[in-house]
């Protein structure tokens, strides 16, 4: 079954940090973007960044901007989003997601439908 596995939410202070992780399960990252979104409670799902399969090219959306950095690492077949200065307002359930083999560019990185696999999320809650 290809799935994607998401770790590293969790409850944290405002200002703080958190590092999500995702790898795949039965496949690979390779010849494929990476993106993760987030659905904030009562909101849509919003797509906040993507990395291009070469790791060089990468967006994000203008609410993470700045505070948060995705990265991959084909060797580990792993793709991180470090996210920094915490806001109450970044509250939600964060999913990865992988295109399907062959798309590699981040092009429309915020629709969701240009993701073929999702994993089931990791809960992030930012709160004093």
């Amino acid at each position: 079954q290809l799935r994607l596995v998401e770790s590293g939410g969790g409850l944290v202070q405002p200002g703080g940090s958190l590092r999500l992780s995702c790898t795949p399960s039965g496949f690979t990252f390779d010849n494929r973007a990476i993106g993760w979104f987030r659905r904030a409670p009562g909101k849509e799902r919003e797509g906040i960044s993507c990395v291009a399969n070469s790791g060089g090219l990468k967006e994000y959306a203008d609410s993470v901007k700045g505070r948060f950095t995705i990265s991959r690492d084909s060797a580990k077949n792993t793709v991180t989003l470090q996210m920094n200065n915490l806001k109450p307002e970044d509250t939600g359930d964060y999913y990865c997601a992988a295109r399907g083999h062959g798309d590699r560019s981040c092009d429309g990185f915020s629709a969701s439908g240009v993701y073929r696999y999702w994993g089931q999320g990791t809960q992030v809650t930012v709160s004093s």
